[in-house]
């Protein structure tokens, strides 16, 4: 374990001021809970899920462009999927009250059941018996790996998932994805420890892609002394034996790569036993909720540290989907709502520029319509009207709700993270990170 190569990285260029601009993190992880997952509308507001053509028309004669959705709407993850819905809906009502070629975009929804077996399951009914050309999945990352490897490589259909960070989706480059990898979290976390003068630390890591992946990621950056380098399984009544095991070492810092329910009840159990002050405590997204607060003891976590995805609170399209959202749904989105709002977007500008409704069609220009070679558009409208107009497809740059997109080769986005340290029961900003 000592001997692993590690690679330190520029800490001062990473992280910047809590002042810098108006950036705003809101919490969740691929493949965890996200900050807030009591409330949503679950499946309700599925479009689809029972076997719609790709291609029909609608009552006026006009055509209707069906995709696919895989989302977590059961199981471990639903409290993304309830979220991920709401982000949809908006989406849904901001394309077709500008329409898409010549028509209205639809989607067929399928529920993954935050299991692999449940995606794979959920996409071979959306690709291979509605035929839909693209597929908006899913929530995990192991999930939405086992969903390209088994139903979607070596086919036509794009695939966009709306929530999974693992660095490995960058191996696959027609895994397209909203949110920024977890290396970039994973790095960050590093350089936390390594200003904080952390030089030893216990890894605890949940045993999945999404924890292997960004786990791997935080050993290549760390150039202190691991400890601890160990999995834990999902869903477990108790997690004693892993924070036995982390308190046994004498690590300065303890490190959390796993999920909000695994880590809330590892923050409880750290307190029963009379070791929450024995390290510095830091994390992933998940680590951060306030399901995490309300289950540990009032002081428990002061001073842990947590890295989340952010989005730019700032911009005039984001503040604009807020108020959409507090107006429906009575309380601000996360950015897992924005990527999923984005992700829809995103497939929408596929459709309105490619030349027909394939997968290969729309996987030519999926891309082209986020980079910034074209000129910003910041809404549907703007870039619908760019490509209505005659536009091609790398005459548009869609900036979205979440911020910039830019897919790049390997269909990744760039991406914003922020640094959030628990202060008196309550997670403060402690400042922004370019991904």
């Amino acid at each position: 374990m000592n001997d692993h190569d590690k690679r330190s990285i520029d800490r001062r260029s990473v992280i910047k001021a809590a002042a810098s601009a108006g950036l705003v993190g809101l919490a969740g992880c691929s493949g965890g809970a996200p900050e807030d997952g009591d409330g949503g509308d679950g499946g309700d507001s599925s479009d689809g899920g029972d076997g719609e053509s790709t291609d029909s028309s609608t009552d006026s004669g006009s055509e209707t462009y069906t995709i696919g959705m895989v989302d977590s709407l059961s199981g471990s993850l639903s409290a993304f999927g309830q979220r991920n819905q709401r982000g949809k809906e908006i989406a849904l009502d901001d394309i077709n009250s500008v329409g898409v070629g010549g028509g209205e975009l639809e989607i067929s929804q399928q529920d993954d059941q935050s299991t692999s077996q449940g995606g794979v399951s959920a996409a071979q009914t959306l690709v291979n018996q509605e035929e839909v050309p693209l597929l908006i999945g899913t929530v995990g990352s192991g999930v939405s790996t086992a969903i390209h490897e088994s139903v979607v490589q070596n086919t036509d259909v794009v695939q966009i998932s709306q929530n999974s960070t693992s660095p490995n989706l960058t191996n696959f480059p027609d895994l397209l994805r909203m949110p920024p990898a977890g290396k970039a979290q994973a790095e960050a976390i590093s350089t936390l420890l390594e200003d904080d003068g952390q030089e030893s630390a216990a890894l605890a890591w949940i045993n999945n892609d999404y924890g292997q992946s960004v786990g791997e990621a935080f050993l290549d950056s760390f150039d202190g002394e691991i400890v601890y380098n160990e999995p834990h399984d999902q869903g477990q009544s108790s997690y004693s034996s892993t924070i036995s095991s982390m308190s046994d070492t004498d690590a300065d810092a303890w490190v959390f790569i796993t999920y909000q329910p695994e880590f809330a009840t590892m923050s409880q159990e750290a307190f029963d036993l009379g070791v929450t002050d024995q390290a510095a405590w830091y994390g992933g997204d998940s680590v951060k909720g306030p399901k995490v607060l309300e289950s540990a003891p009032e002081g428990s976590l002061n001073g842990m540290k947590a890295v989340v995805p952010s989005v730019p609170q700032d911009a005039e399209n984001y503040q604009a989907f807020v108020s959409e959202f507090e107006d429906r749904f009575g309380e601000e989105p996360t950015s897992w709502s924005a990527y999923a709002y984005d992700a829809v977007v995103v497939s929408a500008l596929a459709i309105e520029a490619a030349d027909e409704f394939t997968g290969s069609a729309l996987m030519e220009v999926v891309r082209d319509v986020t980079r910034p070679e074209g000129e910003e558009a910041t809404t549907y409208e703007e870039a619908h009207e760019i490509l209505a107009n005659g536009g091609s497809p790398s005459d548009v740059d869609y900036t979205g709700v979440s911020g910039p997109i830019d897919l790049d080769e390997n269909g990744d986005p760039v991406g914003l993270l922020q640094v959030f340290e628990v202060v008196d029961h309550a997670y403060e900003s402690a400042g922004f990170i370019e991904g």
